[in-house]
């Protein structure tokens, strides 16, 4: 649980307000964040799907990324009243606008990877 109160919070939130930058990275940093974004550029995808999709992401850290996104106004969550409930995710227009951002950054990212790791990594994921 954070301090609200901390140096560290304050600081934090300060630089958010101060820099665009921060603030984007704020939302979308992170090692799943940007994966999460751009499988949901395909389409609404329900939980299940989008765990499949992500190699190596936990339950717990998916949860809580989707979370986040959701109360930043990235993505939206259905709810469908069956039994068994299903759950759908989806990117909200304002998840949509940081498409051109996600392909900059894998961009840049592939071109500047070292060879020995651009060659280790799922061909399915490189762009993103």
């Amino acid at each position: 649980m954070k301090k609200e109160n901390s140096t560290n919070a304050i600081n934090a939130r300060q630089l958010r307000g101060d820099c665009g930058t921060v603030y984007t990275l704020s939302l979308i940093g992170g090692r799943w964040k940007p994966v999460i974004l751009w499988r949901l550029l395909a389409g609404k995808m329900r939980y299940n799907e989008l765990k499949k999709s992500i190699n190596g992401i936990s339950e717990r850290v998916l949860v809580l990324q989707l979370r986040e996104m959701e109360t930043d106004g990235l993505i939206q969550r259905a709810v469908y009243p069956e039994v068994p409930p299903r759950v759908e995710y989806e990117i909200t227009p304002l998840g949509a606008s940081m498409e051109p951002i996600l392909e900059v950054m894998s961009d840049w990212g592939i071109s500047h990877m070292p060879e020995d790791i651009r060659h280790s990594q799922d061909p399915t994921l490189q762009h993103v």
